[in-house]
């Protein structure tokens, strides 16, 4: 059969159901798939029969292919599979099969070396991944392609799951990385993806195939120094608020106030650790439009570090979300631990009679400080939502631009408004200073002050019009000149804050 047949088939619209869970379960669900096996359809065969196999031989079937699956023990792997695909030994299914999947460990490739004749001519997929991430080479996929130098080897599927498979591309990640040597045998398999109800990408050639393998290995790579940068930073004013508020206390008056260590301290920490995240969030934005101004080009590249920072706002703002989220449950649950209830209690018993406890100015800063704070997590609510790949591809780049950074730029103005709410007075107070430490808080809005007075400084007319005409490709150096058009005219893309 020719390559070219494997590829002749209409994708059906059935491809996101939950698949058959083996032989005997289910008859309906057998004589649907089977109805959708036609005669004559293209032979794939599958040399393995783990769990990778059995899932992908029931999705196979389910998109109407003729499958069969070559096992080393054909009667014991029989009952696993499907009843429309046939199990046989590895040599009869490599024999009638024009496109084959292995399926089988890297380590075992070399076991296969007895059906070179037989598979010669035809369409290897390695679907293998290795056990740790390998930055040498060569690939299983390269090293499966000298043991079959006279087979065309694809690379892929590997960064799907089994469950992927068995459930439907619609619960899972519908891409599927590809790449070979041989562009008509890669095409056979973009055409069977698309099949499947996947959908291929093109990675080139078959040396982009240690890159593939290394992907599913990665353990949150973008995310390591954010989470890293959060839990320093919640360590620090921890520490710094335990200082305080704790320990000394019960150094200079022997007053033990340890119960605070679960709620209070935490309380008072991550709101600390939410805002100096958001501030780090905008801040790599400012340094390099000033970078640019300093210049007066844009085509020079950004030191390592900026860039690296710059890759990692996204990520940085999702930890300053979660940390601004449990800072309001924690919040939330200050009125219901028992020690506040008993200073609550206490303080009723010590109020004299006839004496007001109502002062305006502290209820208008705390109905001020909950207003601005709820605000504020709102504002950051949508940031969170918007950085969705799902949220983020409905909306076209200035839509997403004004709500990252102008949106964005209202939410950094919220949460440090919220923090000098809660402030007030406090920093010109002398017994705020325990320890001769300052209050968290001024500590807290350093960086926001300065990412904010950095934006104020950005959108003086002189500096943001010298900014436009830099993005628009004006050089200093060159001594090139040109007019920008009238504001009435901007497309909105070069706002001076879009870095």
């Amino acid at each position: 059969m020719d390559v070219k047949n494997v590829c002749q088939c209409i994708m059906p619209d059935e491809m996101s159901r939950p698949l058959i869970r083996g032989r005997g379960e289910g008859g309906g669900s057998r004589h649907l798939e089977a109805s959708m096996s036609e005669a004559g359809a293209p032979v794939i065969g599958i040399l393995g029969t783990g769990d990778f196999s059995r899932s992908l031989a029931r999705r196979l079937v389910a998109s109407g292919y003729q499958v069969v699956v070559g096992s080393r023990n054909p009667k014991r792997s029989a009952a696993l599979f499907p009843e429309e695909a046939e199990v046989t030994s590895q040599m009869e299914a490599a024999s009638q099969a024009d496109l084959v999947f292995v399926a089988v460990f890297p380590e075992h490739h070399s076991t296969l070396v007895d059906l070179k004749p037989t598979l010669a001519g035809k369409i290897l997929v390695d679907v293998s991944n290795g056990l740790r991430i390998n930055r040498d080479g060569p690939s299983n996929a390269e090293q499966l392609a000298d043991l079959f130098p006279e087979s065309s080897v694809v690379k892929g599927f590997n960064t799907i799951s089994a469950w992927t498979l068995q459930m439907g591309p619609r619960d899972g990640s519908r891409q599927i990385l590809l790449c070979s040597n041989n562009s008509k045998a890669k095409t056979s398999v973009m055409q069977l993806c698309r099949r499947m109800g996947f959908v291929p990408v093109d990675m080139g050639l078959l040396s982009s195939s240690l890159e593939i393998e290394n992907l599913p290995l990665y353990l949150f790579p973008s995310w390591r120094i954010p989470v890293l940068c959060t839990l320093s930073l919640f360590i620090f004013f921890y520490t710094y608020n335990f200082l305080r508020d704790v320990l000394q206390p019960y150094v200079t008056a022997h007053k033990s106030v340890f119960y605070k260590m679960p709620i209070e301290t935490v309380n008072v920490t991550l709101p600390s650790v939410a805002l100096v995240m958001l501030a780090l969030v905008y801040l790599p934005g400012v340094c390099a439009a000033f970078l640019q101004l300093w210049s007066g080009t844009k085509y020079n590249r950004f030191p390592n570090w900026l860039d690296r920072w710059l890759t990692r706002r996204k990520q940085l703002g999702l930890c300053s979300f979660l940390c601004a989220v449990l800072h309001a449950i924690y919040s939330l649950c200050l009125p219901m631990r028992k020690s506040a209830r008993f200073k609550l209690l206490s303080s009723f018993k010590q109020v004299k009679e006839g004496e007001d406890l109502w002062i305006d100015e502290e209820v208008w800063r705390m109905e001020l400080y909950l207003s601005v704070g709820i605000m504020a997590l709102g504002l950051l609510s949508l940031l969170a939502v918007t950085s969705l790949p799902s949220v983020a591809n409905t909306i076209n780049w200035r839509e997403f631009s004004f709500i990252q950074c102008t949106l964005g730029n209202c939410a950094l103005s919220m949460a440090t408004l919220h923090t000098l709410l809660f402030g007030w007075d406090r920093a010109f107070d002398p017994a705020q200073y325990r320890f001769y430490l300052p209050p968290t808080f001024i500590l807290v809005l350093i960086l926001p002050l300065t990412v904010l007075l950095g934006r104020l400084a950005l959108c003086v007319p002189c500096v943001a019009r010298r900014l436009r005409q830099i993005r628009r490709g004006w050089e200093k150096s060159r001594h090139i000149r040109f007019t920008l058009p009238d504001d009435d005219c901007r497309n909105g893309l070069e706002d001076v804050s879009n870095v």
